[in-house]
């Protein structure tokens, strides 16, 4: 329920401060879409979309195919770039990232990620780097893929420090943003699902009661083996 307060899993939960944290849903759209309205789509959106200032005709990379990935790559698409790239390790991934609207998906795993990048960009770079994993692997190779003018939009949670390579940046004109969200988002993104127009239900690939709760956890724990991106827990 925020940075501050811990999160819970339960059929009955007292929200802190709800006059300016909740919204009415529609009963006539699934619940699973709802669910991803409560964290990954205001996340990807506000963190990676808004603060890469993603544009038409755009050239951006999504560096992380993981379910915050994919709602950057499903909100970048309401500004028509001309190209979105995803880089991840899982093949699995990249390919629900294909179905989902990726223009083009590259496997990582051999460590020439940024190399290949700017072998598809005629050596140029892409408008936009969002990272969305938050360890350095996956920072640096947004340092090494974003062009001149560019943005790198950090969107993961970094356990460990990451080197700023200011000494290739500097002169590039490029714009580092980091972010908490703060899901201004919401009322719009809410529109936009009840609309039909965006589908997150789509994220949703497992799902539990809650007494099995020990389970989901396994599954998400395991999410390559199990080919999982969202897991839902219902009453």
């Amino acid at each position: 329920m925020g940075n501050m307060i811990d999160g819970t899993q339960a059929e009955y939960v007292r929200i802190p401060f709800a006059d300016t944290s909740l919204y009415h849903i529609s009963d006539a759209i699934n619940d699973e879409a709802w669910v991803m309205l409560s964290d990954i789509l205001p996340t990807g959106f506000e963190c990676g979309v808004l603060n890469g200032q993603v544009k038409p005709g755009d050239t951006i990379a999504i560096v992380g195919a993981g379910p915050i990935g994919l709602a950057v790559l499903l909100t970048a698409q309401f500004y028509s770039p001309a190209e979105i790239i995803m880089i991840d390790v899982d093949d699995n991934r990249l390919e629900v990232a294909k179905k989902f609207g990726a223009t083009k998906v590259l496997n990582s795993s051999d460590g020439k990620a940024v190399e290949n990048v700017m072998k598809m960009t005629n050596k140029k770079g892409v408008d936009a780097a969002i990272e969305a994993v938050g360890i350095p692997a996956t920072f640096d190779i947004c340092q090494g893929i974003v062009g001149a003018g560019g943005h790198i939009a950090n969107i993961g949670v970094h356990g460990k420090s990451v080197n700023l390579h200011l000494e290739t940046l500097w002169s590039q004109n490029i714009t580092l943003t980091t972010r908490l969200v703060d899901t201004v988002s919401t009322p719009m993104l809410l529109k936009v699902v009840q609309s039909g127009k965006l589908q997150p239900q789509q994220l949703v690939t497992h799902r539990f009661k809650l007494d099995q709760i020990m389970k989901a956890y396994d599954t998400f724990g395991n999410a390559a083996k199990e080919r999982a991106l969202k897991v839902v827990l219902t009453a």
